[in-house]
């Protein structure tokens, strides 16, 4: 299975009328936002509880902790991602791997920079799983403890609560993005609204907290106090958590619904709520360890519990759905195993994979039992979204300069702009790898270095096996003259009845499971098909264009090879482009065929080209990769496997 060159639109596939971009507007957000929009949760009474207390709740170091805030937020979400990023996109699937791989393909390949954005954009999408463990667990554990406030009594049920909802949201995500997003969708609207009634009696009590959103207080608290500011970095980065999400969830709604529903209802709601923290910590500085659930009058605030758990939900669900894109980003540009993907809407790349949901849910079950408190999990959690946002950052650079031929003054406007602010939010970050940042890290390492084994082993194998298929047209000529049944030159093959249809990724080399069949049973089906199946990197491929037929020199021998073009969104049903393919000029009977699997188990050897125990690895993966006729939705009483071994 291949991919071909990208084909870049600005506008999505999938993105209608004004009816449509409504409907997507609000399931993305149920999904989209989830993440960024529960941030007032945890980021100012993180920022006010660093080394117990480092930075005060006084007027100087509040005002210039909301200017960070906000301006944080609108320089990195509003204009770099939304303006930015969001437009670099591949047919509207978007996150770090698609960026990079529309990098590449404008990018020389006799360049540095070609292998390079590849192994960047590798790193980056380990880092975003590594988030993805992250997120779900801080930001469930947030919510419930707001049992401390409402209910203190409750306190010792925080956890056991907190893994019950994590077990019902992954359990729930079998039903699709579009569901959830359906029913979550809903509950974030009431969710911002609430965030900006929260705020707005504490901005009308005291109208000129509203000049913290003056720059000059951010400029004047990092050059009065640098080393509190530097420190409060730190915390203040918790309130972008979630822009990375953005981008990979694109290919889910399109750019537009995130768009118009971050500038209609988000931005302004997250501002007003951390205005009103603002006000609260400065005339109730002992509120300052939890400001966001003070804001509530005492009656309000189980209630408020209750609705902020809904919300830390949806907010799982934002990397949650943007792991499960770039799972399917990576599989399919070589570097994961084949991975079972279920499309589970008509709009976009709404997919669910099952192992992803899995391996994501035992890892976010883990990290809530090893830490137990949200205060725990922050020293852990920005270090990978700061690199993140860097590593995107450097690849769109690279990008802009090379397809829309950017000067090379405004690539480094973009760098220094907006490079400089992540990068002190990363230097904030550092202290964290000692004490918890490691995690994700750690997990980062892992997943890179999974991918690249996978990516340089399926290179050494797929050169292997191409060697023990040997030449197709070669194979013919043999099969062929076996037919003549000329015993001076070769052994007599019979022909049985039936069709064969044999899965193979090209037509230039032989199915072994044909070879096989040939060379030790010595028979032949009456009518052979090969079919390569080949996934494009754009969404849907018209019908019309998605089958060709070839009778490989020779309409009369009953050997024919069908090639199958798919889009990445589009069902991968081999069965029904066969039928599809009898008026391309197909003549075999496809109407109850035999298929013929090739299974291929892979061994290490002593030849060179990997390490021992990258071998192993690899082998691991391979073993566990998708059954290729569930993939390709064969019948499964009519498949025959035959296998073969190569060693690498």
């Amino acid at each position: 299975m291949t991919t071909t060159a990208p084909s870049v639109a600005t506008e999505p596939a999938h993105e209608g009328g004004h009816g449509a971009i409504g409907v997507l507007m609000l399931a993305a957000l149920g999904v989209v936002f989830g993440d960024i929009g529960t941030s007032p949760l945890y980021a100012m009474q993180t920022v006010f509880t660093i080394d117990d207390g480092f930075v005060k709740p006084t007027s100087e170091d509040v005002y210039g902790v909301i200017s960070m805030v906000f301006w944080a937020i609108t320089l990195i979400v509003s204009i770099k991602q939304l303006m930015f990023i969001l437009k670099a996109d591949n047919d509207g699937e978007g996150g770090i791997l698609s960026l990079a791989y529309l990098t590449r393909h404008y990018v020389p390949k006799n360049s540095r920079r070609y292998g390079l954005v590849m192994v960047l954009g590798v790193f980056g999408a380990s880092l975003f799983f590594g988030d993805s463990l992250i997120t779900p667990a801080i930001s469930v554990l947030s919510a419930v403890e707001g049992l401390k406030v409402s209910a203190p009594g409750l306190e010792h049920v925080i956890l056991p609560i907190g893994v019950t909802i994590i077990t019902a949201l992954f359990a729930v995500q079998r039903f699709g993005t579009h569901l959830v997003g359906r029913f979550f969708g809903p509950v974030m609207v009431l969710w911002f609204l609430t965030l900006a009634a929260l705020g707005i009696p504490h901005i009308v009590a005291d109208p000129a907290v509203l000049g913290a959103l003056s720059p000059h207080h951010a400029f004047g608290f990092a050059f009065r106090h640098p080393y509190i500011a530097f420190i409060a970095m730190g915390a203040v980065v918790l309130s972008v958590t979630g822009a990375e999400a953005l981008y990979a969830d694109m290919g889910h709604f399109g750019r537009k619904p995130i768009v118009r529903a971050w500038f209609f209802l988000v931005f302004p709601c997250l501002t007003l709520n951390y205005l009103g923290q603002a006000q609260q910590i400065l005339h109730h500085p002992e509120t300052a360890t939890s400001p966001f659930f003070h804001l509530a009058p005492d009656a309000l605030q189980l209630p408020l519990v209750v609705l902020a758990t809904l919300a830390t939900i949806i907010a799982s669900q934002a990397v949650i759905s943007g792991a499960y894109s770039v799972a399917s980003q990576a599989q399919r540009l070589g570097y994961l195993p084949r991975l079972t993907v279920r499309h589970t809407s008509e709009h976009g790349g709404q997919i669910y994979i099952p192992s992803v949901n899995w391996l994501l849910f035992g890892g976010v079950l883990l990290l809530m039992l090893a830490f137990r408190a949200s205060e725990k999990l922050a020293t852990a959690y920005g270090v990978a979204v700061t690199l993140d946002l860097m590593l995107t950052t450097g690849l769109f650079c690279v990008y802009a300069a090379a397809r829309h031929k950017w000067p090379m003054w405004k690539v480094a406007a973009f760098a220094v702009v907006f490079g400089v602010i992540e990068f002190n939010f990363f230097a904030g970050n550092a202290a964290k790898v000692l004490h918890g940042g490691w995690l994700p890290l750690l997990v980062a390492a892992t997943l890179v270095l999974v991918m690249m084994t996978w990516r340089r082993g399926r290179t050494l194998v797929t050169a292997r096996r191409t060697k023990l298929e040997g030449d197709l047209q070669t194979f013919l000529v043999d099969v062929r003259e076996s037919l003549r049944g000329d015993p001076s030159t070769h052994e007599y093959l019979t022909r049985v009845p039936g069709t064969a249809v044999f899965l193979h990724p090209t037509k230039v080399t032989t199915p072994l499971a044909l070879r096989e069949n040939v060379n030790f049973n010595k028979v032949l089906h009456r009518e052979v098909v090969i079919v390569s199946a080949n996934v494009r990197n754009v969404p849907h491929v018209a019908l019309a264009e998605r089958v060709s037929v070839d009778h490989l020199g020779d309409e009369l021998d009953g050997m024919t090879h069908v090639g199958i073009d798919f889009g990445f969104q589009d069902d991968q049903d081999v069965p029904a482009m066969l039928a599809l393919a009898r008026d391309r000029g197909l003549k075999a009977d496809v109407s109850d065929p035999v298929y013929f699997v090739s299974k291929i188990t892979v061994h290490r050897s002593d030849r060179p080209g990997m390490a021992g125990w990258r071998k192993r690895l690899f082998v691991g993966l391979a073993h566990n990769a998708a059954s290729p006729t569930e993939y390709f939705r064969l019948p499964i009483g009519q498949v025959v496997v035959m296998g073969a071994q190569v060693r690498f």
